[in-house]
């Protein structure tokens, strides 16, 4: 016989706000971001952490929020790609992003770009082979990856 989950309160600081979550604490951070606090990013990609799309900063860190549990987040910053940037003031990756015309299908981007700017955030003028292997870990079936390396490139310039 299955006993019930029992359901904990989490406090969660997610883009500068506090937010509390009532949840299994197994439950992937993934899950209440998108299902208790309605966020439309991170996505739910493969589950398992291979292709990026969920990827959250948490204490500045690139995470993946699918298999990331909530018991393991504890009191950390949580940042998602709707608080990297704001349409007024966008980070220079998302306008690198525009101005490379990166976007396809864009299911992928919230990976890219969150990866992108803790990897450029701690690497100031980073080599082309330097990018390609900080965002390696990442899939986009669109095929847009020369252009997503091109934006980061340019991000990284721009941001000096």
């Amino acid at each position: 016989m299955n006993q019930p989950v029992k359901l904990q309160s989490f406090k969660l600081n997610v883009n500068g706000e506090t937010h509390t979550v009532n949840a299994d604490p197994d439950m992937p951070l993934l899950y209440a971001l998108r299902n208790d606090l309605g966020l439309n990013n991170p996505h739910f990609g493969c589950g398992l952490a291979q292709c990026g799309a969920c990827t959250v900063h948490v204490d500045g860190q690139p995470t993946r929020s699918c298999v990331t549990p909530l018991s393991a987040v504890g009191e950390a910053k949580i940042v998602t790609l709707a608080g990297l940037g704001t349409p007024e003031k966008p980070h220079p990756l998302q306008t690198a992003y525009v101005e490379e015309q990166v976007l396809q299908c864009g299911y992928c981007i919230n990976g890219w770009l969150m990866t992108a700017a803790a990897f450029l955030r701690d690497h100031k003028k980073p080599s082309e082979a330097q990018i390609q292997d900080a965002l390696s870990g990442l899939k986009c079936r669109c095929g847009t990856h020369i252009s997503i390396l091109k934006a980061v490139k340019r991000a990284a310039d721009a941001m000096g």
